[in-house]
Formats: structure tokens, sequence, C-alpha cells
């Protein structure tokens, strides 16, 4: 199964994924530590040309690590998926592979993910350098409604309880 991540910067994408990996749900790739470990820093761009690139190299992993594991699931993460044909690639990937595919999107408030985002850079933990409230602020100006099915989780309540609904949704 594929099991897409996404939301806006800051909502709790990585944290739900990796914890979901964690509990045995599956393996997580990041598009973030993708770039990052592809990319010299000079080269580095948060261009949307990146990052389809980068997506597309997810997919591609997804699809060398599904086709002997078809029971695995594959945590896609990094990409706020703002646009349809982001998703449209995930679901197309995951018709070719005839396996399953779930939409988990991550929201919180918009104070709570301004105070991870500034935490975040204050700290330099994150992988993509370009983290920032105003860089929330530009996708939410242009994040294009997930139309389809997909469970929304708000990483405001604990993670236990964002990890119960995800695995109750994915299983």
């Amino acid at each position: 199964m594929i099991v897409a991540m996404a939301g806006l910067p800051g909502t709790g994408k990585s944290t739900l994924a990796q914890a979901l990996a964690d509990s045995g749900m599956g393996v997580v790739l990041d598009k973030d530590v993708i770039r990052s470990v592809l990319f010299p820093p000079a080269y580095v761009e948060y261009s949307n040309e990146q990052d389809d690139f980068c997506q597309y190299l997810m997919l591609e992993t997804a699809k060398y690590l599904i086709k002997p594991h078809p029971s695995l699931r594959v945590l896609l993460d990094g990409r706020t998926l703002s646009r349809r044909y982001q998703i449209d690639k995930i679901i197309e990937t995951a018709r070719g592979l005839n396996t399953p595919w779930r939409i988990i999107e991550a929201v919180c408030s918009e104070e709570t993910a301004r105070h991870r985002l500034e935490e975040q850079e204050s700290r330099l933990s994150h992988p993509a350098r370009n983290r920032s409230y105003e860089l929330y602020k530009r996708i939410q100006a242009q994040f294009e409604p997930i139309e389809i099915p997909k469970l929304v989780v708000n990483t405001d309540d604990p993670l236990e309880r964002c990890i119960a609904a995800a695995r109750a949704y994915v299983e």
C-alpha cells in the first residue's frame, strides 16, 4: 500500500509518518531527506521541478520496494500535496502496482504550525531549509483542496490518538 501524507508545512506530517513507521506500519520515504542526500547545498532549489523530481524518485523507490514485498506499506512524506497532479501521480503509481493507496491529511491550528516552524527554523532541525511561516502562508493561499477520499488528522490532538486514527484508516 502507498500512504501519502498531505498537509501544510508544520502540520505534523513527518512526525505522524515516522510514528506510524515506528509502530510497524511500514517505511517512510521523505522527499526532504532525499533532496538533501541527492543535491549538494549549492544545488538545492526548492523549486516545483526539483520537488517533482524527488517525488518521482520516491515513487520509483516505492515501486522497487512493493513489487517484491506486496504487503509493505510505504509512507510518502515531505510533500504538501497541495496540487492535484501530485496526488494523481501517486494514485497512478499505486494502480500500476495493483496496490491500494490512502491519503492522510495532517492539519492543526495555524498557531501550532507557526510555533513548530519557528522552533525547527531556530534549531535548524529539519532537512528542508526553506521551511518557515511565510512558506506556510504561501502554500496555504494556493492549496487545492483534496476532494478524494482521505483521512484528516488534527495533530493538535495527542500523537497516540493521531496514530490510532491513522492505523484504523490504513488497516
